[in-house]
């Protein structure tokens, strides 16, 4: 396997293991999905949304250690710490679980117009989407030298996947992912990603 292929995909891993994590973006996407609403849009926009600042993070984080060799190892060590309480948050999940998997009830968007602004507000209005992916994914890209942005490339697929499967496949996908045990299987995977994925960035720093 070349090393081309290699990086893209560890990117789609990586961008896939943090992109399923339960939320109110996710919620909101299946639910729209569950009503055939405006769903092209709304899964165009989170998709072209998670590329977009994927690509900040791998450009930015990437000019840094170009810039600055020495940031290398304090990005390896601060996003491996972070990715670390990623898996170790996933993996508590697992062990102790919630008694609500991902619902899909709540008010319909009522316009095409609403349901564009209320999926760009929880889009762009969300701390944690910047810290997944122009951090942590701009951390674990950067790690990857010259092969970055095909790194980048499959973390950004795996979005456009993710969020495809979970809006056309809502009707097939809500029963589904509404029972508390299939979010533990899940949880599961992620924390086991994150963890080695972890170890490896602060271990290379």
């Amino acid at each position: 396997m070349n090393h081309a292929l290699t990086a893209a995909i560890a990117g789609f891993g990586s961008g896939l293991s943090l992109i399923v994590a339960i939320g109110a973006q996710n919620a909101f996407v299946l639910r729209q999905g569950v009503r055939r609403d405006a769903v092209l849009a709304v899964v165009g926009i989170c998709a072209l949304s998670d590329a977009v600042l994927i690509a900040l993070g791998v450009g930015g984080v990437g000019a840094v250690v170009v810039a600055w060799p020495g940031a290398v190892r304090a990005v390896g060590i601060i996003g491996g710490a972070f990715l670390l309480c990623y898996g170790a948050l996933a993996a508590r999940r697992v062990l102790r679980p919630g008694t609500a998997g991902l619902s899909t009830e709540g008010e319909a968007a009522g316009s095409r117009r609403r349901a564009v602004l209320t999926c760009l507000a929880l889009t762009w209005l969300n701390p944690h989407v910047y810290l997944d992916t122009v951090f942590l994914l701009g951390s674990l890209a950067a790690d990857r030298g010259a092969l970055r942005w095909t790194f980048g490339i499959g973390a950004a697929l795996a979005s456009l996947c993710w969020f495809t499967t979970l809006g056309f496949g809502a009707r097939l996908l809500g029963r589904f992912l509404a029972r508390p045990a299939a979010w533990r299987v899940l949880d599961g995977l992620v924390a086991v990603t994150m963890l080695v994925l972890g170890v490896m960035l602060m271990a290379g720093s």
